[in-house]
């Protein structure tokens, strides 16, 4: 029960066990981290490995049957199985530092400054149960992450020494692979972007010049901020040879230091035909979301120039 990033992994995992195994997703897609066009890249190669989705599907009663166990749902779903595992998201356990009078904050994590410091003086805390600043939101959110947790334990333990230092974000940077498949993704998508004018833009880019054996197609989704060329947010879909767990690394160094789209053109990048292009596929995407979108690298975007007066100068 459940198509995100745990399930997912188990599933593989079982799979490799040599179990049948059947994926129920509530949602309409499998992994609703990504926007569905890839989601649906996802659910083929699940597919592809005889691994039985069902999404848009509820179960609705787990019951004892035999040796096993019944489950039955919406959308007829009817199984006999031997193990069900129960993978539906993640929530902070903050029943401890609700009671010693820490204040909460988004879905109910613990509410930290930049310092990890929590609102009962000399108690700091850090990972899935507090909430995170966003560097690009500039606002808290809720990222249950392992990066984010390593980050902030790390500041927690030297602020609590005397130390003074800030977390400066997260970006929601993710990773994960699914048989054959990685896919990865940084910063927001359209749905997310509040207080921006946001828009996506979807290209296909080979992970290295064709021409040479064992090239791989990455799907990239880019997207940016409309009225001012800033770059928001990426998600990849490609083979696991493709290096797209990087690429993502990439678009993630771009918005942590606030770069516009087409600022990523400029990047200088390695190439050679094995590996790579003169432009990388991160800068391929960057380029279509631009084109699109009439921002390229010369507009002023600082001096608040629109796309068109820039042109015009």
């Amino acid at each position: 029960m459940g198509a995100g990033y745990i399930g997912l992994e188990m599933t593989e995992a079982l799979h490799a066990r040599g179990l049948r195994v059947t994926v129920v997703e509530r949602l309409p897609q499998v992994l609703p981290t990504v926007d569905p066009e890839l989601g649906a890249l996802v659910s083929d190669e699940l597919r592809a490995h005889n691994v039985d989705v069902r999404t848009d599907t509820t179960v609705q009663r787990i019951t004892k049957s035999g040796d096993g166990l019944l489950v039955t749902g919406s959308r007829g779903l009817d199984l006999r199985t031997d193990v069900v595992l129960v993978v539906v998201g993640a929530r902070p356990d903050t029943a401890l530092a609700e009671t010693a009078g820490v204040v909460l904050g988004v879905r109910g994590a613990i509410a930290v400054d930049r310092h990890m410091r929590t609102s009962v003086a000399n108690v700091y805390a850090a990972g899935d149960c507090v909430h995170p600043y966003h560097r690009v939101l500039g606002t808290d959110t809720y990222l249950p992450l392992g990066t984010t947790a390593h980050k902030q334990g790390r500041i927690a333990g030297e602020n609590a020494l005397g130390g003074d230092r800030e977390f400066t974000g997260s970006l929601g940077t993710q990773v994960l692979k699914v048989f054959d498949l990685v896919i990865a993704r940084t910063g927001l998508r359209e749905h997310e972007a509040d207080g921006f004018t946001p828009a996506t833009v979807a290209t296909v880019a080979d992970d290295h010049k064709r021409y040479y054996p064992g090239a791989h197609s990455i799907h990239i989704r880019v997207t940016g901020d409309t009225d001012t060329g800033r770059f928001l947010g990426a998600q990849l879909v490609g083979h696991l040879a493709s290096a797209a767990h990087k690429r993502v690394d990439t678009f993630a160094t771009a918005l942590h230091h606030g770069m516009t789209v087409a600022d990523l053109e400029d990047l200088d990048l390695s190439y050679t035909p094995p590996l790579g292009s003169p432009f990388d596929a991160v800068q391929m995407a960057t380029q279509a979301w631009a084109r699109e979108h009439g921002w390229f690298r010369s507009h002023r975007v600082d001096a608040g120039i629109p796309p068109q007066a820039a042109l015009s100068q």
